[in-house]
């Protein structure tokens, strides 16, 4: 009985936990419990319907969406000259002898593309679009982060790839989002890429997010940010005022 007691309160506490912050890494979550980890990913377990577990973090079962493929070719092609006029107002941040990080999804495969072959720059990045596009380019030294593969947004997250984070010198970072809403912040679909996203923010001197249009004004289910986190945001028209921000006519 007094076992029973003590799961329920575990579960009750990591409900309450993730009510306030939405992602909890198993780490966090076994040192705020006060048990082991192995003991969380049993109360996970066991609880199905209230707990998901995604790459070393638990998020509420209710989040979890159907990993299915992310189709790069159909993303690409979606707002696909907003784009890349886009990453030509963000490549002017991108300077020699630097590190850069790349954030996943399509957006900025174009970012990549407009890195001069003249300059020699370190390029981070965890997906493999934005990684097949950094082996083409010249003078670029690529760290890829690993760890287990998600098809939904064809990226990869690990423990020990947040870790590689601590170990670099990141100048500057171009990040990439689903929804840009001028009060509630920048979100994303999948709750994987929040911490890395998170870690990345902490970490690199210089901040950019880097949309085009269609994204403001959209609210996705993962925040990861709010905008005053951001030196800018870039779009098709350029760097936007933050508190300037508006959805085009006609966008929910």
């Amino acid at each position: 009985m007094i076992m029973a007691n003590r799961k329920t309160t575990r579960i009750v506490a990591l409900t309450n936990a993730l009510a306030a912050r939405r992602v909890l890494h198993l780490k966090d979550a076994a040192a705020l419990l006060g048990v082991s980890e192995m003991t969380v990913r049993r109360d996970v377990a066991d609880n199905p319907e209230l707990f998901g577990y995604l790459g070393g973090h638990i998020v509420p079962a209710a989040d979890i969406e159907a990993d299915t493929p992310y189709d790069l070719a159909r993303e690409a092609d979606s707002h696909a000259a907003a784009k890349r006029a886009a990453c030509v107002h963000a490549s002017r941040h991108i300077r020699p002898d630097e590190t850069i990080f790349i954030d996943c999804g399509t957006t900025l495969e174009y970012l990549v593309d407009l890195i001069s072959g003249n300059y020699p720059i370190t390029a981070v990045c965890y997906s493999l679009n934005v990684a097949d596009r950094l082996t083409r380019r010249p003078n670029v030294r690529i760290v890829m982060l690993g760890g287990v593969y998600h098809p939904s947004s064809a990226s990869f997250l690990s423990h020990s790839g947040l870790e590689t984070l601590d170990h670099l010198g990141i100048n500057v970072a171009f990040l990439s989002a689903a929804g840009v809403d001028p009060d509630r912040g920048a979100t994303c679909v999948h709750f994987h890429e929040v911490p890395v996203k998170q870690k990345v923010i902490s970490l690199a001197r210089e901040k950019y997010l880097v949309v085009d249009k269609s994204k403001i004004g959209r609210l996705k289910p993962a925040f990861f940010a709010p905008l005053t986190a951001f030196g800018a945001v870039i779009t098709e028209d350029g760097e936007a005022a933050l508190p300037a921000l508006e959805a085009p006519t006609g966008q929910i």
